[in-house]
């Protein structure tokens, strides 16, 4: 309850800033998904909706996040409720050539459940023209106390003015600690993720993006099979930048 609370007071203060987050670099967003997967692990195998709104200023930034499930995934949850919000605060800078974010994520769970806390550090360059590499490190500070590091390429390209695509693939790896967590046995290799999307620019901060994806677990004793449901998942995204 202390930490639904701590969220909404988050929330309740960017909406009574508005003055102030248009004066920053604010957007807000909402994605319909056919699917909730998360480092692999499917935790709906239907319709989702996951609104966001994210406000920085001089790389100081806050982001919050919901998944509000449609379905019900087989009556494992509940429908028509909000089952997970994510509270991120982050700083980032650059290092010319590579781009540095440092964040803490408070995970919420509206509908029961354990709720936990994450520290993350994302480093990130460019390659080539439009395709770059990330790579992130997660340590759950609260319940797991366990890493979890995703390494990423990605591309983009504009077609026109107002049409591009984006291609990307990552990777998961666990210590032991993260992987018993979530059912697995032993540290490894844990999951991997294909990605493709066409966005398009409606007018000036506006866009819409369709994408699709391919995730599954690299390693059954690291990410147990049986907790993905879902390999193939897609949706629409609507985003407003300020």
């Amino acid at each position: 309850m202390k930490r639904l609370t701590f969220c909404m007071a988050i929330v309740l203060f960017i909406l009574a800033s508005g003055t102030a987050a248009v004066a920053a670099d604010a957007s807000v967003a909402i994605d319909l998904n056919s699917a909730y997967v998360w480092r692999g692990i499917t935790f709906n195998d239907g319709l989702v909706i996951q609104p966001s709104i994210d406000v920085s200023r001089g790389g100081f930034g806050i982001n919050v996040w919901g998944n509000f499930d449609i379905d019900d995934y087989d009556d494992t949850l509940d429908d028509k409720e909000f089952s997970e919000i994510d509270v991120t605060l982050y700083y980032g800078f650059t290092l010319d050539p590579v781009d540095i974010s440092l964040g803490y994520v408070e995970y919420l769970f509206p509908a029961g459940g354990e709720g936990t806390r994450e520290a993350y550090l994302n480093l990130g360059t460019p390659i080539v023209d439009g395709l770059s590499i990330g790579v992130t490190a997660y340590y759950d500070v609260d319940e797991v106390h366990g890493w979890y590091g995703n390494i990423a390429l990605s591309y983009e390209k504009k077609i026109t003015d107002t049409l591009g695509i984006d291609v990307s693939a990552g990777a998961g790896c666990a210590d032991k600690s993260y992987a018993e967590a979530y059912g697995g046995e032993d540290s490894g290799l844990y999951d991997y993720t294909f990605s493709l999307g066409i966005s398009y620019a409606l007018s000036k901060g506006l866009g819409l993006r369709a994408g699709i994806s391919y995730a599954d677990t690299l390693d059954e004793d690291v990410l147990p099979d049986d907790l993905v449901d879902t390999n193939l998942y897609g949706g629409i995204n609507v985003s407003y930048l300020f």
